[in-house]
């Protein structure tokens, strides 16, 4: 069992930072990947970044490379580091966690709303 708890969203003028931060909690996460997503007014959720908690390895989808970073400390802690927000960046970031042989996340936080101004 994992349970993630979101934190760190609030407002930034666009080209601003933020880090989010997705605290979990069990018994072992060597075998799970954690995975950011946001969902903005109107659409549906989409994938930011995952992480492999395991050796560290990295995904990210093309509209956030290069500004957004996903990683992991040794305190069961994963982080979302966003830099030169744009306001098309707006949304309710989720943590969430799956089993590295599975496809779906089954484990999600409560959410935290980052808005950037324009």
């Amino acid at each position: 069992q994992v349970q993630l708890v979101e934190s760190g969203g609030g407002l930034v003028q666009a080209g601003g930072s933020l880090r989010l931060s997705c605290a979990a909690s069990g018994r072992t996460f060597s075998m799970y990947s954690f995975g950011w997503f946001r969902q903005a007014p109107g659409k549906e959720r989409e994938f930011v970044a995952s992480i492999r908690w395991n050796d560290g390895s990295t995904s990210y989808i093309d509209s956030v490379k290069g500004r957004f970073t996903i990683s992991r400390d040794s305190k069961n802690t994963v982080y979302l580091q966003m830099n030169n927000l744009k306001p098309e960046d707006t949304g309710v970031y989720y943590c969430g966690a799956r089993l590295v042989v599975r496809n779906e996340y089954t484990y999600w936080g409560q959410g935290t709303q980052v808005t950037v101004s324009s």
